[in-house]
């Protein structure tokens, strides 16, 4: 038992006992069917906090040799698979976290690596090991030496290979293609050479981004990648699914639909997917906040945002304000350091987790309210002072609109529609929409927010719903015109009886009426409350 070599089972051990615990275990039989075949090598790219670590440690307690884990995993999923006995803890298993490893030897980190390997293998191998050989030759000399004769055949014992946040010395070390190279070549040692075919039952590699295909270099290039656009089977293993969350909420009593919306929205395979570790901290601390942002490096959100692609500045900005953008993901490379295009800015952002991804329509989105705070912070610099500034006046104006202070809120609104209108190509009803819908920002943390409310007689430009925990605040519905009169808005929502459909959401509807004068670019409002008990 070691800690590269072999390693025990108290990490994952650690996890299981945690106060929140989601059994993944059922990506277990997903691997074993995968042992020793040609789909054996296996990339994991998600975001950050996404759950790739912990699944790792899942794989080295069920497969490594160096610890017993069949009560550890007796009562959950994987006990209940046919083969969940003829895999437990019987492989030599290798795990490297190349991140830690590389924030204590930058320089000679391939070495250090085969030397931390050398000295565990040695422990328990002291008469074989030439540290002098190729690495793969080291391993191959480990695998031959495992063999035991059962009923008259030699059986070896086959490696598991780990290696977690992989590519940080692609993201890491862009300057120093020596370094990149050599490591490319100790991976190829590892999954790709003629010894390693012999004794590589597995391959699983996590990171961040998916691999890039380097010039003359084929280390990685067998492997079958699941990423942020596309992770097939393996999807529901890495955040927390819509019914999982579900069943959190209901003990920890916390509010689906709040929780939906402040951390739901990935959309990957048709599954909506949640970020685990934000979910995992707002039922720990049973508060709703931008956790997320505390251990991710939301400064990278400037990097893109800032870049002067043509287009991608409204992109952003329609985003923010709900609506979704085409992006070909197609020609990214795969390198943060090499964004060519606006469409490479915002692929970046999606495996990042900045952004969703919609595969079906090839668009990509802001996934939640607690991605929309990073980019509110984000929007303070450079050319996005004066939407950051707009962003600001949101809370000032839901409450505004809250209190009926009308005359406010069309102060509000006005500047909102000049600010968010001074990066579109266009100004019309539809930037008119997108500009209010965006003034209303940080509403999202109070109510969902739907535009285009399909009423029965027609559709409410926008509705807000409060969630049962938004404090007892009134429903909203809001009517926009153009060229007309707030008093027409009003009108609408009577005669058409929008406001029905928010029967049964709390004491009080406000009907909203916005009007906008093209000539004069002047906002009219005009707020009505009425009893929504009736």
């Amino acid at each position: 038992m070691g800690t590269y070599f072999n390693p025990s089972n108290e990490g994952y051990q650690q996890t299981v006992n945690s106060m929140i615990y989601i059994d993944k275990t059922p990506m277990i039989s997903i691997l074993n069917r995968k042992l020793l075949t040609e789909e054996k090598r296996i990339s994991v790219s998600h975001a950050r906090r996404f759950g790739k670590s912990q699944a790792a440690r899942m794989i080295d307690a069920y497969y490594s040799k160096g610890c017993d884990s069949k009560e550890l995993f007796s009562s959950l999923e994987i006990s209940k698979s046919p083969d969940f006995e003829k895999h437990l803890n019987k492989y030599n298993v290798i795990h490297l976290d190349i991140s830690s490893i590389a924030d204590y030897y930058k320089d000679g980190l391939v070495s250090k690596i085969i030397e931390l390997l050398y000295n565990e293998f040695k422990e328990e191998y002291p008469d074989i090991i030439d540290i002098n050989n190729p690495f793969a030759t080291i391993i191959k000399q480990v695998y031959d030496k495992s063999a035991v004769e059962i009923d008259g055949k030699q059986i070896k014992t086959p490696f598991i290979i780990i290696i977690d946040e992989w590519d940080c010395v692609i993201r890491e070390f862009s300057d120093r293609p020596d370094l990149i190279h050599e490591y490319l070549q100790f991976l190829h040692s590892l999954f790709k050479s003629e010894e390693s075919q012999k004794f590589l039952a597995l391959g699983y590699i996590t990171g961040i981004l998916p691999i890039k295909k380097i010039k003359k270099e084929s280390a990685l290039n067998n492997f079958t990648e699941y990423t942020m656009l596309d992770s097939a089977e393996l999807t529901t293993y890495f955040g927390f699914t819509e019914s999982e969350v579900e069943s959190l909420c209901q003990k920890y009593e916390m509010n689906m639909s709040s929780v939906k919306e402040w951390y739901n929205g990935y959309l990957i395979n048709k599954k909506h997917m949640y970020n685990p570790n934000s979910v995992y901290q707002a039922m720990s601390d049973h508060s709703l906040e931008p956790y997320w942002k505390n251990t991710s490096a939301f400064d990278t959100i400037n990097s893109y945002i800032m870049l002067d692609f043509d287009g991608l500045k409204q992109d952003i900005t329609d985003m923010l304000a709900g609506k979704p953008v085409y992006v070909d993901v197609r020609g990214f490379e795969n390198d943060l350091s090499v964004i060519n295009t606006k469409d490479d800015a915002l692929t970046a952002l999606i495996h990042l987790g900045y952004l969703g991804y919609n595969k079906e329509d090839k668009t990509a989105y802001i996934p939640n309210y607690e991605v929309k705070e990073a980019y509110q912070s984000a929007l303070s610099k450079g050319n996005w002072k004066e939407i950051s500034k707009s962003i600001s006046r949101c809370e000032e104006l839901l409450f505004a609109t809250i209190r009926g202070n009308s005359d406010r809120v069309a102060e509000l609104l006005e500047l909102s529609h000049d600010t968010y209108t001074s990066v579109l190509k266009y100004n019309d009803e539809n930037a008119l929409s997108c500009a209010i819908t965006m003034a209303y920002y940080t509403a999202p943390a109070y109510y969902n927010v739907i535009r285009e409310l399909p009423t029965g007689k027609g559709f409410a430009d926008i509705a807000l719903i409060p969630r049962a925990d938004s404090g007892n605040k009134p429903a909203m519905i809001i009517e926009l015109k153009w060229d007309k009169d707030s008093d027409t808005a009003i009108k609408q929502i009577k005669e058409k009886r929008y406001s029905g459909t928010l029967k049964g959401y709390g004491k009080e509807i406000l009907l909203v009426g916005v009007n906008y004068d093209k000539d004069t670019k002047k906002h009219e409002c005009i707020i009505e409350s009425v009893d929504n008990c009736n």
